[in-house]
């Protein structure tokens, strides 16, 4: 996969973009989702239960961040948390369930002495009331920080205890933000109902990618109703969208929303989704990390451009 993904990026287009484009989406959406903003040439949305913007990608950390102690394993993992608030990122999920990858971005971020510069994200996943305590105090440790922006609720396990749980965190100023996620199929229908029924959830954080769009038909509408910023796992649908295009290049039309890699073709096809926050894929190299950024960037495809998109991938 990250052959295919080089090579793709080798045939993009260039850096370089310019100009702003607003999403022409669904009326329902639009009207309960504020438009995106562009500052600095740096796409930003709202978190809708506070206003605070944030970049439209982040990093995700599962299995690349799974790493040793030996400073030449970590070297690479460093550069690219250097690197990326000096591109515009912000926002870094990991959790406790990713191996290594938690205590790996604590001692990292320690070692840049920059943490006021990140978004931080993690997870709790126990299945029942008693351990998660101990786990969120493991993260706290591990991440080296006093404050946590986000905790949610690791696929939906034990979720109404540990929602309580989180609430009250919220609450004492410990955590910021309370979320759960899901990235499986399975899980979507009561996942929504649950995102229906439950209140003081700050964040939901879903599977979506150009190949894997279930969650438009239900469980994105209700997040844009009930006031909840949307993350997207697996936007690359863990390669699956870098095989299937291949040694393609982009077509020519990919230009109209500044799509200049296919990385970027499929981060924008989310992040132009006006109930979608922020997208986080899963980064380990600086090259990887600069082509990801130039999706916050630039033009977003409206909803013409989405649905040529979607007829593209689908004829592959």
């Amino acid at each position: 996969m990250l052959l295919s993904r080089r090579d793709a990026i080798k045939l993009g287009l260039g850096l370089g973009a310019a100009g702003l484009a607003g999403y022409g989406g669904p009326a329902e959406l639009m009207a309960s989702r504020p438009r995106f903003a562009q500052t600095g040439g740096l796409i930003t949305k709202p978190i809708p239960s506070s206003g605070e913007r944030i970049p439209v990608v982040g990093i995700g950390t599962a299995r690349r961040y799974n790493v040793g102690a030996r400073a030449a394993e970590r070297a690479p993992l460093r550069e690219v948390l250097e690197a990326f608030p000096d591109l515009g990122g912000k926002l870094i999920d990991t959790a406790p369930s990713y191996g290594t990858a938690e205590p790996v971005v604590g001692d990292l971020l320690a070692e840049l002495g920059n943490r006021d510069r990140y978004f931080l994200a993690t997870k709790v996943g126990v299945r029942n009331t008693l351990d998660g305590p101990g786990q969120i105090e493991r993260s706290f440790e591990h991440l080296k920080t006093e404050m946590i922006d986000l905790i949610q609720v690791h696929n939906m396990r034990d979720y109404q205890n540990q929602l309580a749980y989180l609430r009250d965190l919220k609450a004492d100023g410990r955590i910021r933000y309370v979320g759960i996620t899901t990235s499986s199929a399975r899980q979507h229908e009561a996942f929504a109902a649950m995102m229906e029924a439950e209140d003081g959830v700050d964040v939901v954080q879903v599977d979506y990618s150009l190949a894997n769009r279930a969650v438009e038909e239900r469980i994105l509408p209700v997040a844009a109703d009930r006031g909840m910023a949307v993350l997207c796992n697996l936007p690359f649908g863990r390669g699956l969208l870098f095989d299937t295009v291949g040694d393609r290049p982009l077509p020519e039309w990919a230009s109209e929303f500044d799509g200049e890699s296919w990385a970027q073709f499929f981060l924008k096809y989310l992040v132009s989704h006006p109930a979608v926050t922020c997208a986080i894929p899963g980064t380990a190299t600086t090259e990887y990390v600069r082509d990801n950024m130039g999706a916050a960037r630039g033009r977003l495809p409206d909803d013409a451009l989405r649905r040529r998109m979607v007829e593209f991938y689908d004829a592959l």
